[in-house]
């Protein structure tokens, strides 16, 4: 099991990776109703939900991409944890009955990634190479 170690790197670049595609899908289905549009309707232009839409998109494909990783990462998780207090929060102490769930789960993911970097399979990790 000591050996999985040398794995890590690998693990972590297919957590970022997975995590943003999925955080993009927010973005996309918020912005422009695909794969279909949120229960509430579209967001209006410069109100929280569409700026915080926007961030789910260009934050997530840059994390995606591995590109400008950690501070793409903090953004993208004060983002969550603002939108857990502001949001689901106040409909319930239990994050199971407010709906914050993935709020919690893509703060404290994006949250790894300042402090842990990238991973593997990075724009970033690529650029280091090079340097």
């Amino acid at each position: 099991m000591q050996n999985l170690d040398r794995y890590t790197p690998y693990a972590l670049g297919a957590l970022r990776i997975v995590a943003a595609l999925i955080f993009i899908e927010h973005g996309t289905q918020k912005l422009f109703a695909f794969p279909a549009a949120p229960e509430g309707g579209l967001p209006p232009a410069w109100s929280q939900l569409w700026i915080g839409a926007w961030i789910e998109l260009v934050g997530g494909a840059l994390i995606a991409l591995g590109l400008f990783t950690r501070p793409a990462a903090f953004i993208a998780s004060g983002t969550m944890a603002v939108a857990y207090w502001m949001f689901h929060a106040p409909a319930s102490f239990y994050p199971v009955l407010n709906g914050g769930d993935a709020a919690i789960l893509y703060c404290f993911v994006f949250l790894l990634l300042v402090f842990a970097g990238p991973g593997a399979f990075s724009v970033d990790g690529a650029m280091k190479k090079k340097a």
